[in-house]
């Protein structure tokens, strides 16, 4: 790929916009329960679309952030290797991006994402800068340590389900619910299948190079196993959380994405290995956000049983 070092086009490839799905998604599902409840239970005035934005943002900068370290990280610990990288190219690998630049780009969106977090306080309170330091540690401790540990998958139901899905309903409601806490783990487990086929991709260069992933530790065939039980068991949690909620919608629309996922599981197991397999990270790409635009309208046609 023809790419001018340092250029925009170079940034927007590092920033892989095609992984802000697993951002918005939950940011969608928690800003969608909040209004819904707000509306159901005739609270005027509780929601905020400015700190429905801010939520958005942060959750966008600090996927964009948790990216450029990745990028900068796995490139000077020598793990992205051009000769036997599987996974798309990456922008300091490739030199689209000098190591001085990326540094720089790591630190402008790790200041730029605490500054959008930080009016949150004046919606969620002062624990919204707890939750905004966790995220930022988090972010850097992910890359730098826990995926090497295998406990990736663990962050991702953390960080992309309960934080994002609860905290963002908790700045507009100021509460929680065990409807909320089911969606958030579902939402979790669906966006955990994207990390899932990327270390069931790299799953022999992360082992040659030390990287022990949940995918190694398990083997291949569990590995797989585990990728299709992910979706199913988020449909699951879908039934517990529209028979709680009455949400019922929201729980049938889903189903079409349980196919699209078991589609894109089969198409894995044929696959099973090499760069032909980017196809299905891809495809899991675009059923996590068919996921979340099927739970988002099944909620709001939900309003029309009231």
């Amino acid at each position: 790929m023809d790419v001018k070092k340092n250029s925009l086009k170079a940034w927007v490839l590092a920033a892989r916009p095609k992984t802000l799905t697993g951002a918005a998604v939950p940011v969608m599902i928690g800003l969608t329960l909040a209004w819904l409840d707000a509306r159901t239970f005739y609270l005027p005035g509780t929601f905020s679309w400015v700190a429905a934005v801010l939520c958005l943002l942060f959750a966008f900068i600090m996927q964009i952030d948790a990216n450029f370290i990745n990028d900068f990280v796995d490139y000077a610990r020598g793990t992205d290797d051009q000769e036997t990288r599987l996974g798309p190219e990456r922008a300091c690998t490739q030199g689209w991006v000098s190591i001085e630049h990326m540094k720089q780009a790591i630190a402008i969106t790790t200041c730029l994402a605490c500054l959008v977090g930080l009016p949150l306080v004046l919606y969620g309170g002062l624990e919204m800068v707890l939750i905004g330091m966790l995220c930022v540690l988090f972010c850097f401790l992910y890359t730098t340590h826990l995926s090497y540990m295998g406990l990736g998958d663990v962050l991702v139901l953390v960080f992309f389900g309960l934080v994002p899905v609860c905290i963002t309903y908790y700045v507009q409601l100021h509460t929680f619910t065990w409807e909320l806490l089911l969606a958030s783990l579902a939402c979790g487990l669906v966006i955990d299948a994207l990390l899932l086929v990327n270390n069931f991709r790299d799953r022999d260069t992360d082992r040659a190079a030390g990287k022990h992933t949940l995918v190694v530790r398990m083997g291949a065939e569990a590995s797989l196993r585990l990728y299709l039980m992910v979706g199913v068991l988020a449909c699951l949690l879908g039934l517990a959380f529209g028979f709680l909620g009455g949400h019922w919608l929201a729980f049938v629309l889903p189903l079409f994405y349980l196919v699209l996922h078991t589609l894109t599981y089969l198409k894995m197991k044929t696959i099973w290995e090499g760069r032909a397999l980017n196809r299905c990270l891809g495809e899991t790409a675009r059923n996590i956000f068919v996921y979340g635009l099927l739970v988002v309208a099944g909620l709001l046609l939900s309003i029309l049983s009231f």
